[in-house]
């Protein structure tokens, strides 16, 4: 091992930067990529790179003029990307997004574009969990396509509790409203002229990855099979791969050369879990001929992920799955056909890079708070020396039991004095804590200081691995081993120290 270390070194390697870095790959379950034959890849937000602000920007645009078509007043409305992040859930019952915990507690609250104080989200959610399986009230945000969406509707929400909904509209609740704002957004997407503006001009709003496609050849070149299944169309899908790849390849190569199979217009998430007729692609007008069977080097329209299986003569683990969508392709081509999965995430980057800066506040907040424990755990031996003392038993400690009554009394009051002082302190910085990455929702990851988000609970229970984007791969090997980090248990602490 320590000759491995020194020859990396020499070499000018150091896995732990990279591991340790917004650049890194992170492991919930233990993969080995010599065990896959197959990659697949989705192709939006995970191997072409949209501007957040200038994608969402223009889908909330085509939306709220959909929206204005209907009748809602919307001309003094504007895109606001920080008013959500991913991973968030919409109440489409009572008009509110929420950002809720690993367990389904709901945490942080935002009706219409307004945050909610902490006691009316005890008020509202007390009795309440975060179920995904009920669809008719919760909408989880997938995805970055998603931030569009949210946005319009809270701010729709505002509109609606303002009385500015017009009367003609019909009487709307919240539910309704939501099922306004998602068609207008769904006509904005079918009818085609925000992708038609993408295609005449990709530079608007694709941002460059010159390391991408050399990722993607290192995988080829090491024996991977290479696929491509996107929904979108194959217009789409060849505009935006001939300019996010091609001049990024050597030799000549053009984007087609990587895949040994493209399959457009897949239809996700039903393209995991029923068949769909299969088209071939015949032409470069986007022709499309019936078929029935899929070969190596083609490209095809529709279909489903057994068929890919069988023309490739490959099985379940044998696969990695990489998309950006936790449901759409993460969590159904785990469940229904057990394919490893990858999920990129564009915002660890600016996660990352807000923690670091906020390290020296995380450590200054943590040691408040283990101080307050200490004196809170000294005030509680004192309160139960009182409290025993009326029954004439001892203490649990031989000081508190040779004090008095005036001694302990004013010992306590000593105690919650310093308490509060500590309090002044905590608050603001609880308050504040993960701000630098979003000032009303906090840490994409966590929800509140020690618990993880929603978010990475769906994470960790359908990727095996995560990674702000698929260039993340170029700086590992295709041969890498990536081995989950040990879970711990509440009490695992407690048992090392006491064989200590």
């Amino acid at each position: 091992a320590r000759q491995a270390e020194t020859l990396l070194s020499d070499l000018g390697i150091d896995p732990l930067t990279v591991r340790n870095s917004p650049r890194g790959i992170f492991c919930t379950r233990t993969l080995n990529l010599r065990s896959i034959s197959v990659i697949g890849y989705d192709m939006d937000y995970t191997l072409i790179h949209y501007n957040v602000m200038a994608w969402e920007g223009r889908a909330y645009d085509y939306g709220m003029a959909n929206l204005k078509s209907m009748g809602f007043l919307v001309d003094d409305l504007e895109f606001d990307p920080d008013l959500v992040i991913r991973g968030l859930i919409m109440d489409k019952v009572k008009g509110n997004l929420v950002k809720a915990d690993r367990f389904g507690y709901i945490k942080r609250v935002m009706h219409g574009t307004q945050m909610l104080p902490t006691r009316a989200v005890s008020e509202i959610y007390g009795r309440e969990l975060v179920d995904l399986r009920k669809e008719d009230t919760w909408e989880f945000l997938n995805t970055l396509f998603s931030v569009s969406e949210a946005v319009m509707f809270m701010q729709m929400v505002d509109k609606l509790d303002q009385g500015l909904v017009p009367a003609e509209l019909g009487p709307l609740d919240y539910k309704g409203l939501y099922n306004a704002v998602s068609k207008a957004l769904f006509r904005a997407h079918v009818e085609g002229q925000l992708k038609r503006e993408i295609m005449a001009e990709p530079e608007r709003f694709v941002e460059p990855d010159p390391e991408l496609p050399l990722a993607l050849l290192d995988q080829k070149e090491a024996g991977k099979r290479l696929l491509l299944i996107t929904n979108s169309d194959y217009h789409y899908t060849n505009k935006m791969m001939n300019h996010a790849f091609n001049r990024f390849l050597p030799n000549d190569m053009g984007w087609r050369d990587l895949f040994e199979m493209v399959i457009v217009s897949a239809r996700k998430p039903e393209f995991f879990q029923i068949s769909h007729p299969l088209y071939e692609v015949v032409t470069d007008d986007g022709l499309l001929r019936p078929c029935f069977k899929a070969n190596s080097g083609g490209l095809y329209s529709g279909g489903s992920a057994q068929m890919v299986e069988k023309s490739l003569d490959i099985h379940g683990d044998e696969i990695l799955y990489v998309g950006d969508h936790i449901f759409t392709d993460v969590s159904q081509s785990k469940v229904h056909l057990r394919w490893r999965t990858a999920l990129i995430c564009r915002e660890l980057e600016d996660e990352f890079d807000a923690l670091i800066k906020s390290h020296a506040q995380k450590e200054k907040l943590v040691t408040l708070i283990q101080q307050k424990e200490i004196v809170g755990d000294l005030f509680n031996q004192l309160r139960l020396a009182l409290q025993r003392r009326t029954n004439s038993r001892p203490a649990q400690t031989l000081a508190a039991t040779c004090m008095n009554d005036q001694e302990l009394t004013e010992s306590m009051q000593k105690l919650l004095i310093v308490m509060q002082r500590l309090d002044e302190k905590i608050v603001p910085l609880l308050e504040s804590d993960g701000e630098l990455f979003n000032k009303r929702w906090g840490w994409l990851s966590r929800a509140g200081l020690w618990d993880k988000s929603h978010l990475t609970r769906q994470i960790e229970k359908y990727a095996d691995i995560y990674t702000s984007r698929v260039s993340n791969f170029l700086h590992y090997t295709p041969f890498m081993y990536f081995r989950s980090q040990e879970q711990t248990l509440a009490h695992d602490v407690h048992s090392y120290s006491r064989d200590q």
